[in-house]
């Protein structure tokens, strides 16, 4: 479908819809073309500016849309960051590091070969694979961005 403005001799101004331009075109040579207002058939294509502004302040709006999810997903990810820090910082002022020794050091509080308290280390994937076998429960502090640099 095409829109056409057009406008009478009497300067009448009025939209038609067609179905092409060449639909356009055999219906003014026959006549089927009338001015609403006052009838007359002697009718013509008037100016038209295409709606080229309407696309432009789409794609911008577009653009627009899409910097300010971006801006938020990245505002989301800082604070999910923080918030991670905060929590893993908590977690270790509030346990004692035993570095590498944390896979014997959980069997002994679980076993109650030593006083539970909270305590904070390293284990390979095979220790900590091991130690929840064993129904010992533990939990990975957060992985923080600086810790993959």
């Amino acid at each position: 479908m095409i829109r056409y403005r057009l406008k009478c001799e009497k300067r009448h101004e009025f939209d038609g819809w067609f179905a092409n331009s060449a639909a356009f075109d055999k219906q003014i040579k026959r006549g089927l073309i009338a001015c609403p207002r006052c009838g007359t058939a002697k009718v013509q294509k008037a100016l038209m500016a295409p709606n080229v502004a309407k696309a432009t302040k789409r794609k911008r709006t577009e653009k627009q849309s899409a910097a300010q999810a971006e801006s938020h997903r990245v505002a989301a990810h800082g604070e999910l960051a923080q918030a991670m820090r905060k929590l893993r910082a908590e977690i270790e002022n509030k346990s004692e590091y035993v570095g590498p020794r944390f896979p014997e050091e959980a069997r002994k509080i679980h076993y109650e070969e030593t006083p539970a308290r909270g305590i904070h280390g390293e284990a390979t994937r095979d220790e900590a694979h091991a130690l929840r076998e064993e129904g010992i429960d533990f939990f990975p502090l957060p992985l923080l961005p600086e810790d993959q640099n």
